[in-house]
C-alpha cells in the first residue's frame, strides 16, 4: 500500500511525498496515494542515527539512582543512602557522578560510613566505578585501597551489574528503544561491551522492529566473531547489520585518563594508553584482513595520534579506508588532515563539550582551542559522524545537534563558537539518508524549521512522526 505524506514542508518548501515499497517512490505536489497523511506544513527531515551508543547500558541506568545532581562525594554519597534498595541480587547501583571537580575525593570508607550493603557507583563517563567495602568484596577487591576502580578494572563490574533475565534487560531496550524513535531516530550503532550480535539476533527474533541496529565487536569476541564468518555491513536480518571492531585504547577526561601529550595539572600523569602501538597495528590488521570497519576509542590528543599512526600504518599495507576513531576529544592540529586523508571518520558527541566544559578548562587549560573541535575537522575534509554514547549523554539527536550548531547550553556563552558547524552539516552527520526519490522511506516529521529554529528550540525540537522504511515506528499525527 502506498502512503502519501501531503502538505509537508522539505527544506523550506511545500511539498507532498509519496512512499511505496519502503522506499521515497515520489516528491511533489498533487501526488496521490491509498493512505493519505496530512502533515499541514511540517517539516520533513531524513530519519536520524546516533552512531555511539551503549544501548542495554542506556535502558539500565533509567533504573539507577540518578548521581548526575552531586557536587561532592558526601553529597553523592547521602543520595545512595537515601535511595530504595533494589530487589534480587543486584547491588545497590548509582549512575552519573562527575568527580572531576569535586572537592573531595571519593573513597570506600565514605559509603561505608552510610551504605552497609553492596554498593556500586558508575560515573557519567563509564570509565570509572565507586564501590564500599561490601561489593569491592564481593567482585573480588577486598581491601582496594581506596575504592575507585577505572578502566580495565572497571569494565568487569560493569558487565557483571547487567546480569538480568533476557527477557527483562529485552523489555527495557524495547522501551528505551521507542523513545528514542519518538525522537525521530531510525537507526544506531551499538557498542555495548558484550555479546551485542547475539543479543540484537535475540530481540529481532522476538519481533524488535523499532530501530536499525549496526551491532559492534568488542576485542574479547573478536576472533570468535571472525571464526562464524561475520564482518562489517553483513546484513543478520532486514533491520539488523555487523558493526564495527571497537577497541578502547585510552580512558576519559573526566575519569583523568585519556592519554595526552601534556600531563593532567597536579597529577604527574599522562594517561593511560591501554593498547600499545603495535600491538594495535597488529589487531587492526587481523580485524580488517576479516572484513571488520575499525572503530577505535582515543579521546586524548597522545591516543589520537597513536591512532592515527595505525591507520596510516595500515595504509602502507594496502588498506585504503572506513575506519573511525571514536570521540576524538582533544587533538593536535597536525591531526585534522589526517582524518581526510586516511579516510577515518571522526565519530564525535558533540553534547559531551556541554557536560565537560569545566572539567576540559581545568585539565586540559590552555589547549581546549582544539578540543570538541567539529568546525576545523568538516574544513580539513573529514567525515563527521555524530552520536551521544548514551547513556554518557541523552540519546536525543536533537540534543546533540543543538550542541554542535550552538556550543551551548542552558543559557550560558557559548563555549569555543568557532568550532560550530551548520544545522545542515549537522543533520547530515546524523543521517544515512537523504529526502529524494529513489531513498529509503526513513524519515523523521518535525513541527518546527530546523534551519530557523533557536538552540532551545533545536534541543527540544518536537517530534511528530518516525518513519522507517516507510512504516510508523512513532507518530502523534
Amino acid at each position: 500500500m502506498s502512503l502519501l505524506l501531503r502538505g509537508g514542508r522539505l527544506d523550506g518548501a511545500a511539498t507532498d511525498v509519496l512512499i511505496e515499497g519502503g522506499l521515497i517512490a515520489a516528491i511533489g505536489a498533487g501526488l496521490r496515494g491509498e493512505e493519505v497523511v496530512e502533515l499541514d506544513g511540517r517539516h520533513i527531515v531524513p530519519g536520524l542515527w546516533d552512531e555511539h551508543v551503549h544501548l542495554s547500558q542506556h535502558a539500565m541506568v533509567r533504573r539507577r539512582v540518578d548521581l548526575s545532581t552531586a557536587t561532592s562525594a558526601a553529597a553523592a554519597a547521602r543520595i545512595m543512602a537515601a535511595a530504595p534498595r533494589p530487589g534480587g541480587d543486584l547491588p545497590l547501583t548509582g549512575y552519573g557522578f562527575r568527580d572531576g571537580l569535586w572537592p573531595d575525593e571519593p573513597t570506600a570508607a565514605i559509603l561505608d560510613a552510610v551504605v552497609t550493603e553492596p554498593a556500586v557507583l558508575v560515573s557519567g563517563d563509564l570509565h570509572c566505578l565507586w564501590l564500599n567495602s561490601t561489593a569491592l568484596e564481593r567482585f573480588g577487591h577486598a581491601g582496594h585501597p581506596t575504592g575507585i576502580l577505572r578502566e580495565d578494572e572497571a569494565f568487569p563490574i560493569t558487565a557483571a551489574l547487567q546480569d538480568v533475565p533476557d527477557e527483562v534487560l529485552d523489555a527495557w531496550v524495547g522501551e528505551a528503544a521507542a523513545s528514542a524513535a519518538s525522537r525521530g531516530v531510525v537507526g544506531v550503532v551499538d557498542l555495548e561491551m558484550a555479546d551485542t550480535i547475539g543479543a540484537w539476533v535475540r530481540r529481532f527474533g522476538a519481533g524488535f522492529d523499532a530501530l536499525r541496529v549496526e551491532a559492534g565487536v568488542y576485542t574479547d569476541r573478536l576472533d570468535a566473531a571472525i571464526a562464524a564468518g561475520h564482518r562489517t555491513g553483513e546484513q543478520l536480518g532486514d533491520l539488523l547489520t555487523v558493526g564495527p571492531f571497537k577497541l578502547l585504547i585510552d580512558g576519559s577526561l573526566n575519569t583523568r585518563t585519556a592519554y595526552c601529550v601534556e600531563e593532567y595539572p597536579g597529577l604527574h600523569s599522562h594517561g593511560v594508553l591501554t593498547v600499545q602501538p603495535a600491538d594495535l597495528i597488529a589487531l587492526l590488521r587481523k580485524a580488517t584482513d576479516a572484513g571488520f570497519v575499525p572503530a577505535v576509542h582515543a579521546i586524548g590528543d597522545e591516543a589520537n595520534r597513536v591512532a592515527l599512526d595505525a591507520f596510516d600504518a595500515l595504509a602502507n599495507g594496502g588498506w585504503r579506508s572506513g575506519g573511525r576513531i571514536e570521540h576524538a576529544q582533544l587533538l593536535l592540529e597536525a591531526d585534522y588532515t589526517r582524518f581526510a586523508s586516511l579516510g577515518v571518520a571522526a565519530s564525535v558527541q558533540p553534547e559531551h563539550a556541554m557536560d565537560d566544559r569545566e572539567v576540559a578548562d581545568r585539565y586540559w587549560a590552555g589547549r581546549t582551542g582544539r578540543a570538541f573541535v567539529l568546525r576545523s575537522l568538516l574544513d580539513a575534509g573529514a567525515t563527521l559522524l555524530l552520536g551521544s554514547d548514551a547513556p554518557v549523554a541523552p540519546l536525543d539527536p536533537w540534543v546533540t545537534i543543538a550542541a554542535a550548531v550552538t556550543r551551548s547550553r542552558d543559557g550560558r556563552e557559548p563555549w569555543h563558537p568557532e568550532q560550530s558547524i551548520t544545522v545542515a552539516e549537522a543533520i547530515a552527520a546524523s543521517s544515512r539518508t537523504t529526502v529524494e526519490v529513489g531513498q529509503p522511506a526513513d524519515l523523521a516529521i518535525v513541527e518546527l524549521d530546523p534551519q530557523t529554529a533557536s538552540g532551545n528550540e533545536l534541543r527540544r525540537m518536537p517530534v511528530a512522526g518516525t518513519l522507517l522504511n516507510g512504516r510508523w515506528t512513532y507518530s502523534s499525527l
